[in-house]
């Protein structure tokens, strides 16, 4: 038996009094997660995000189902191995997440960024005057993203900008994405 919610986490708005028909978490973010995290099965065609949204999406399930190694692979390559898997994992279980709501997506910012305003629903608890009481909060961001060039199958892939990531890089350094471009003149625009 499956281990997996029958809706997808993406699916999920708590903001939102519209009545709708999400999709399957199978059907949704499942096929993104496995192809990724299945990478060894050396399938050509796994299935990548197409769109800075949907990469999103996909990141916000496996904060949800707690796959901290989607996160980092689907991070730029120059900052992956600069993140910390462990507290990803840790923050991921100890989070109780309700949901997503994207608020603006803007697929095309210069040649190959783009940027995705959303809020990531969580609840705390509140034990004040001896009453436990779950409070709906929000984590609003607008995180940039940028499509890579992937040598491996002649296609290209989505990637998340890390913002929190030390880095030592200068301006006039060629970017962290391999395009060939000054740091400053891509990537640094947006990290």
């Amino acid at each position: 038996m499956s281990t997996f919610p029958p809706i997808c986490p993406c699916q999920i708005n708590p903001s939102s009094d519209t009545v709708s028909a999400p999709l399957l978490y199978k059907d949704c973010c499942q096929p993104y997660h496995d192809g990724l995290l299945n990478e060894e099965t050396d399938k050509a065609e796994s299935a990548k995000p197409d769109t800075a949204e949907r990469l999103m999406r996909t990141r916000y399930s496996a904060f949800v189902l707690v796959k901290p190694e989607y996160i980092v692979k689907t991070t730029l390559p120059a900052q992956q191995n600069l993140l910390d898997i462990q507290a990803i994992e840790s923050w991921a279980k100890e989070t109780d997440w309700a949901g997503l709501e994207i608020i603006t997506h803007t697929p095309k910012l210069g040649k190959r960024h783009a940027q995705v305003e959303f809020k990531a629903y969580f609840n705390t608890s509140d034990n004040a005057a001896d009453t436990l009481e779950e409070k709906l909060q929000a984590h609003h961001e607008l995180s940039a993203f940028v499509k890579v060039a992937d040598n491996s199958n002649n296609g290209s892939r989505w990637y998340f900008l890390d913002p929190t990531t030390e880095m030592t890089i200068t301006q006039k350094q060629p970017c962290v994405c391999g395009s060939g471009e000054k740091f400053k003149r891509c990537c640094g625009m947006y990290i």
